[in-house]
């Protein structure tokens, strides 16, 4: 494993926390705004990895690594920068989003996506390129409103860092037996694929050849707001045994973001 990189990261501290938590509201004067903000303290990523094993290992059933210790850790989180979503009152972290920078990438010897898909296509972009992940919302809060707050912050932060690219995955449950994945590659291979310079190939394949490829199945919200954002689909998805889901991979160039989400996520920052 390699050597890890210790909390506060002093590049993004200096943009985001110089000013303190940033106040979203949620649309409605009288529900309290959430707080939006980056872990700076090692007591904070904790909170998101408590959030991430309740998502992931109780609700959806993710065999992970630290289940004794109640959390979702992995090696990759100590090179990360976590943004946290709180609820105004009560100040529980309610969503979670990570980030590797490419200067993270290098100094953990990889990356997380990179474990799932062979990303040497991506080897030109990668010095502008954030990989995210471990996404996740808790179920009482599920609504636009914390979803928005997530991307505004990370629109943000990447436009502080001067990236340029997004590269991750989206989840797909595999209760069907992995209809719903098939059906959705098969669609947005042709609807909304990547460049070819651009496909990767997962390094352990769900066979979506041996599964029907007609069902009417809805993208799940994750992967609806990438989509709706501008993301490509760069390959066929790869099969996550411990986590009971096959993953599409996906990329998102911010010139490729419609201006009405531009606007609205970078204000007069993209004009």
């Amino acid at each position: 494993m390699p050597t890890q990189h210790l909390l506060p990261r002093p590049d993004v501290l200096q943009h985001f926390h110089s000013g303190g938590a940033q106040r979203v509201p949620t649309g409605s004067e009288a529900a309290t705004p959430l707080i939006v903000d980056w872990a700076s303290s090692w007591r904070e990523v904790r909170e998101a990895q408590r959030l991430r094993y309740r998502v992931f290992a109780e609700e959806l059933g993710a065999r992970v690594p630290s289940r004794l210790h109640g959390l979702d850790a992995d090696e990759f989180d100590a090179y990360c920068d976590h943004l946290l979503v709180r609820e105004g009152g009560g100040r529980s972290v309610i969503g979670t989003y990570r980030v590797l920078t490419p200067n993270a990438a290098e100094a953990a010897g990889g990356s997380f996506v990179d474990a799932a898909f062979d990303l040497a296509p991506l080897r030109a972009a990668r010095p502008r390129l954030a990989e995210v992940g471990r996404a996740c919302v808790d179920a009482r809060f599920r609504n636009g409103g914390v979803i928005l707050a997530l991307w505004t912050a990370l629109a943000r932060y990447m436009a502080e860092q001067r990236l340029d690219t997004l590269a991750g995955s989206c989840s797909v449950p595999l209760h069907d037996g992995g209809a719903a994945v098939s059906s959705l590659w098969q669609r947005l291979s042709r609807l909304q694929a990547s460049a070819p310079d651009c496909r990767v190939q997962p390094r352990l394949p769900f066979p979506v050849h041996l599964m029907g490829r007609d069902a009417e199945v809805e993208e799940p919200a994750l992967l609806k707001g990438y989509l709706r954002l501008g993301a490509q689909v760069m390959g066929p998805p790869a099969w996550d045994p411990d986590f009971g889901c096959a993953d599409l991979p996906l990329l998102l160039r911010l010139e490729d973001v419609p201006a009405r989400y531009r606007q609205h996520c970078w204000g007069a920052r993209q004009a």
